[in-house]
């Protein structure tokens, strides 16, 4: 039985992060996993729609021509080949992994782990072959999975994400059931692409996490622009699949479409672990809770990225997993790395967020000032043809703290970072109104958010004071 120092269960972006960190800093170690290097986020999940939606946007854009005097005619696409490549992306993506994990001289093990005690792993391939090895330490990073509610009929027309990915034909009519991140962009892409969609959510809005302001703008392009009809706090009733249609009813509204994707959450892959051999039983949700440093209450196994609950974000699992090979091995780094988490959604517009929203800090009885600036205000944007969305700083009335931030609009997933750093470095609206920022660019938003805060923004009007 081979021996190694860490052994890491789940090859995705917080598993093989973890195992080249550990491998870097000098210990013996095997990666496990399953299917393939790079997980759900990069062979099912962000970069394969991602890889779309960048397709599906870029069509949108010419199709539309929202530059004044620019005109383009026969924008037309190919599906099929749009697939195609985002196959040749992944799959160049998980050749660079593999290269990684070479280079790094981390072991890998394509094959299905489970515990067989808290240094024992049981390990079986796809032939069926068993074998086992050992482990000082063990870091769980295996992901989660689509739910399927069990009121769906079973049938081809009935898909989650991931087979939704393997679709090399789009789908003329698109019913998407759940109004959150995934359905919204997958609504989003494949309506920029002509489909026509149907976004059903029984809450009360789509993407119902998220601060009101937001989703409003977003909605409101889905629903006028895109023309998406969104169907919210009903269920969907009723459903029933034939050979070429999905049929069901919202509210006692008929809906209809070629396909259906099942976009309702998604669970962690606890079960099948072995768990309960270790001393550890996953909470009432699937999950392994872990301490600040992804410990589990066995000293010696860590869980990381989606297992865990804390957050289930990509780049989150990555800064987990290289957090918990490094405790592991007595490495220690400052304390402050996880506190702020960014979060980016690829709808159409796109969203970023940053640290504490405006909804979470009512809900915690949180008292905060805010400031905002609309893009529709901003040179490069109205430059550019990118009006639609603003920028939003949350901060401490006290002290002038940034708490949070949020952007909706063109390339908020990329100034998202800027915000991020400002709440970690615990900077104030003031010292971030005073940096200097470049002109004519969309970040400068941020700073113009910044002086709306408090009340002395250079290029929109004053707020009103309230009559008393």
């Amino acid at each position: 039985m081979d021996k190694y120092d860490i052994a890491v269960i789940g090859g995705g972006p917080g598993g093989y992060p973890a195992a080249i960190r550990a491998a870097q800093l000098g210990a013996k170690t095997i990666l496990i996993e399953k299917e393939f290097p790079g997980g759900t986020c990069l062979n099912w999940g962000c970069i394969p729609t991602k890889t779309l939606i960048a397709a599906s946007s870029f069509h949108a854009r010419c199709r539309g021509a929202e530059i004044p005097g620019l005109k383009i005619s026969g924008v037309s696409f190919d599906y099929k080949s749009i697939i195609a490549n985002k196959n040749q992306v992944v799959a160049k993506l998980r050749s660079g992994i593999g290269q990684l994990l070479k280079a790094n001289k981390v072991e890998f093990a394509a094959a299905e782990a489970s515990f067989g005690g808290r240094n024992l792993l049981l390990l079986k391939d796809k032939n069926g072959s068993e074998s086992r090895v050992e482990a000082r330490f063990v870091i769980v990073a295996a992901g989660c999975v689509s739910s399927v509610p069990s009121f769906l009929p079973r049938s081809e027309r009935v898909v989650e994400s991931r087979a939704f990915l393997d679709w090399e034909k789009l789908p003329s009519r698109l019913i998407t059931l759940g109004g959150g991140i995934i359905g919204c962009e997958i609504g989003c892409m494949a309506a920029q692409l002509g489909s026509e969609v149907t976004v059903v959510e029984i809450l009360d809005d789509i993407m119902n996490t998220l601060d009101r302001d937001l989703r409003s703008e977003v909605r409101r392009n889905m629903e006028q622009k895109l023309k998406i009809r969104i169907l919210t706090g009903k269920p969907l009733e009723k459903i029933t699949s034939g050979a070429k249609s999905v049929k069901g009813e919202c509210g006692g509204k008929s809906v209809e479409g070629e396909l259906l994707l099942c976009a309702a959450g998604r669970a962690p892959a606890s079960s099948g672990l072995g768990l309960e051999l270790c001393g550890l039983k996953p909470n009432a949700k699937g999950f392994i809770e872990a301490d600040a440093e992804c410990r589990t209450r066995a000293a010696n196994i860590f869980a990381v990225g989606d297992i865990n609950g804390k957050h289930q974000l990509a780049h989150a699992a990555t800064s987990q997993g290289i957090l918990a090979a490094e405790a592991a091995l007595g490495y220690r780094r400052p304390a402050a790395g996880e506190r702020v988490i960014p979060s980016c959604i690829f709808t159409a517009p796109e969203i970023g967020t940053a640290g504490l929203s405006e909804q979470e800090a009512k809900a915690g009885g949180i008292s905060v000032i805010t400031g905002k600036f609309h893009f529709a205000a901003l040179g490069k944007a109205l430059a550019s043809g990118e009006t639609a969305g603003f920028v939003k700083w949350i901060a401490d009335p006290g002290t002038g703290r940034l708490l949070g931030a949020a952007a909706v609009g063109a390339h908020a997933t990329e100034l998202v970072a800027e915000a991020t750093l400002a709440i970690q470095s615990e900077q104030t609206f003031e010292e971030l109104g005073r940096v200097v920022h470049a002109h004519p660019t969309m970040s400068e938003a941020w700073m113009e958010a910044a002086h709306a805060v408090g009340g002395h923004c250079i290029h929109q009007p004053p707020r009103r004071k309230a009559e008393g």
